[in-house]
């Protein structure tokens, strides 16, 4: 079986233009997006590098967590299905357990692609990076290959490096959303020392810098934490305007939880002249985009805007 994880060449993003402001900043995205149908953007690198040494390993299993909306729940399941390697997801929240009928759809697409959910609850789920807990797993699950949640590893961090290629020198900001901090440590461990590494979290916490720092040693990069909407997952009638408007003039679809606020944040940041003038400015669009489905149910039981997917 041939692997979609191409070993003999770092596989490159076209880099699209999107759009000038005031003061000659220019903007582009690298559509990570686009690397696969079914395990795009920034898990598609996270998960290269560990599917590989699943493979090297001959280990029987992925096993990962994540929530009912996860993005690399969906990609370890996919991934897993294509190299042909059985997955098990740890899912937060018991509470579905027996109501299929209620499953995301992510859960229900992760199901499809043969993935094992077990879902435990809340409280048994914020101790899933305990020491006791992994032991227990690793006892329980030998032939295992065990993936943190959202797919952060020194694996996952060498994968995010090769998102940036040689070309990419030209840009002076690169910018990307983050989340658990590994798609940003492998940005900047790859830029050049010119570049400006700007993160725009999609989730309120205090704790994310310190993350990063413990990830890379380098020291070009910030995070803005303007723009997280509220928190994780969360949206409002004004992003979701902005996501929508976007789509309509550049047919590039955001996702609610990451690059969306990315994009909201470049642009306000943009029309602020916070980027000097002449700026070249490159967004990574993480991908993300299964997740929308599950989010315009929810704008559809508060009676929201939907965020729209076709022209």
């Amino acid at each position: 079986m041939n692997s979609i994880f191409q070993t003999s060449e770092v596989i490159v993003s076209e880099n699209q233009f999107v759009a000038e402001f005031s003061n000659s900043v220019t903007l582009y995205i690298k559509r990570e997006d686009l690397l696969h149908s079914e395990v795009s953007g920034n898990k598609f690198r996270k998960l290269k590098y560990s599917l590989l040494k699943a493979s090297e390993l001959k280990k029987d299993y992925l096993l990962t967590f994540g929530g009912a909306h996860s993005n690399h729940i969906a990609a370890t399941a996919a991934a897993g299905k294509l190299e042909g390697i059985s997955t098990i997801g740890f899912i937060r929240g018991d509470e579905l357990e027996f109501k299929k009928e209620k499953w995301s759809p992510t859960l229900k697409y992760a199901d499809s692609c043969g993935m094992k959910l077990t879902f435990i609850s809340r409280e048994a789920y914020r101790d899933k990076d305990s020491e006791a807990f992994l032991n227990q797993l690793e006892s329980q699950f030998p032939d295992a290959m065990i993936i943190p949640e959202g797919g952060t590893s020194e694996l996952a961090i060498k994968g995010c490096e090769e998102i940036l290629s040689e070309t990419d020198g030209e840009y002076d900001y690169i910018c990307s959303s983050v989340g658990t901090g590994g798609t940003m440590a492998g940005l900047v461990n790859a830029s050049l020392s010119h570049q400006n590494i700007l993160g725009f979290s999609a989730l309120k916490s205090e704790h994310l810098s310190e993350e990063i720092m413990r990830m890379t040693t380098n020291t070009n990069w910030s995070i803005n934490t303007d723009y997280h909407f509220g928190g994780y997952a969360k949206t409002s009638a004004e992003l979701i305007e902005f996501m929508n408007d976007f789509f309509r003039k550049t047919g590039i679809k955001l996702d609610p939880v990451y690059t969306g606020k990315l994009l909201f944040g470049i642009f306000d940041l943009a029309q602020k002249d916070y980027f000097p003038k002449g700026s070249k400015i490159l967004a990574i669009h993480t991908g993300g985009l299964q997740g929308i489905e599950g989010m315009n149910e929810r704008l559809r039981k508060i009676a929201q805007p939907q965020i729209i997917t076709e022209l």
